[in-house]
């Protein structure tokens, strides 16, 4: 063989290897035939996470309190090709959570995917101001939702073919500050149940978290956003907010075949917060 053979063939074998491995990553981010039930589904992180799966072949359940945002979504979903169920639901309300539930596997029949999104953070001036039903709402969203839609949901994953349970979380379960307190202990408890969640229906069902840090959604509108920036110079490694698309990657990674041997862990997405 010639030396130009031979250099033609090693190109061929290269570009081979090449192909080879461009399709076990598409493998690992390929989620045709999957179904998945993101709560906050309508907004912010929820939206993005919903699409990003969309893109790469999965059928969608979006959820939030305001069904008529979900449908928005739920129509950008279906001009992708994929089937998508838009369902208005309080996840602090069991009743709604369970109606959720039987709704989304009565169309889809399976949930393969579930993402805990939905959130809330309220604002207040003093922690005397935080009335009981405040205190009680924030613990609804940020926990007790999630316990009953990872329960119901986990349950039936177990029985049946597995699947994946993603909790987002805040860096205000770490990093507890003024004016976070009742947030902080709800995404605290909710990185607690990660944990517990991932022994109670393992081994065909992964159970992980992403902290999530500051990220310049729709919400952050009301921030004071030059005493934010001034804050993530000094406190984030990369200095400023995320991007809603950059929850994406975490999500991917958790929802899919690449994390396999990962479960009950947590993956801090926040920008290199203190």
């Amino acid at each position: 063989m010639s030396y130009s053979e031979q250099q033609l063939l090693s190109g061929f074998n290269n570009q081979n290897v090449m192909n080879d491995k461009e399709k076990a990553m598409d493998d690992l981010l390929d989620f045709e035939g999957k179904v998945a039930l993101v709560t906050g589904g309508s907004r912010g992180l929820g939206r993005q996470m919903s699409l990003a799966l969309a893109k790469r072949g999965a059928d969608v359940v979006v959820t939030s309190r305001k069904a008529d945002a979900c449908e928005e979504v739920a129509s950008e979903i279906e001009a992708l090709g994929r089937r998508s169920l838009a369902y208005g639901c309080h996840v602090a309300k069991w009743d709604e959570v369970d109606g959720l539930v039987e709704t989304a596997y009565a169309k889809f029949g399976k949930v393969d995917i579930l993402i805990n999104n939905a959130g809330m953070s309220p604002l207040y001036p003093k922690l005397t101001d935080v009335s009981e039903d405040l205190f009680d709402k924030v613990i609804g969203v940020n926990l007790k939702g999630p316990f009953r839609l990872m329960a119901s949901v986990g349950e039936r994953m177990a029985a049946g073919s597995g699947g994946s349970i993603i909790n987002i979380s805040s860096t205000a379960s770490l990093n507890p500050s003024p004016n976070s307190e009742p947030y902080g202990a709800a995404k605290s408890g909710l990185n607690a149940l990660t944990r517990s969640f991932a022994f109670e229906y393992g081994p065909s069902v992964r159970v992980n978290c992403i902290v999530a840090g500051p990220f310049l959604t729709d919400i952050s509108k009301a921030w004071d956003m030059p005493a934010f920036e001034a804050n993530a110079r000094q406190n984030l490694a990369l200095k400023r907010g995320g991007n809603p698309d950059e929850i994406v990657g975490a999500a991917l990674y958790f929802a899919g075949p690449g994390s396999t041997f990962t479960t009950g862990t947590t993956i801090r997405v926040d920008g290199g917060t203190r």
